[in-house]
């Protein structure tokens, strides 16, 4: 059986498929899957991020909601944002692996270019005495992304 998370994610993606944004409620979604609404704010926080190419904005008040929506990025500005944002700080092995993955769904870099990327960036190929894998492998992806740039 699918973990909650995973069910609310495939949930949300649905309601998204034709359409620019959505607006959901975080305690009519935590009713309707009989789950605290803690659970809701986890699976948006984790899956719905801006690396993954979603946006999400809080309306608070009366009635108040949160809207979704999908980035629709061209190549370079998607590249401009993780250079501007994401890769501005640290980022563990699954987040770098998530951009990955999005730059060969935009056509940006080959299969073989992110299988080659993937294992470069494992946390056994960054293993160091210090911690600083994690910044080590920011910068890794953000050399890369600026040289496809210069292209």
């Amino acid at each position: 059986m699918s973990k909650i998370s995973d069910v609310i994610e495939e949930f949300i993606l649905e309601q998204l498929d034709n359409t620019e944004f959505i607006n959901l409620s975080r305690n009519e979604l935590a009713n309707f899957f009989n789950c605290a609404p803690s659970q809701i704010n986890y699976v948006l926080s984790t899956r719905f991020t801006a690396p993954k190419g979603f946006v999400i904005e809080s309306h608070r008040g009366g009635g108040g909601y949160i809207r979704l929506a999908r980035i629709n990025l061209s190549k370079d500005s998607y590249i401009k944002e993780l250079l501007t944002n994401t890769l501005n700080t640290e980022i563990d092995y699954n987040e770098s692996f998530v951009i990955l993955s999005n730059l060969n769904k935009m056509k940006i870099l080959s299969n073989d270019a992110v299988k080659a990327l993937s294992f470069a960036l494992l946390p056994k190929s960054l293993s160091m005495p210090v911690k600083i894998e994690n910044k080590l492998r920011s910068n890794i992806l953000k050399n890369v992304l600026i040289n496809i740039l210069k292209e």
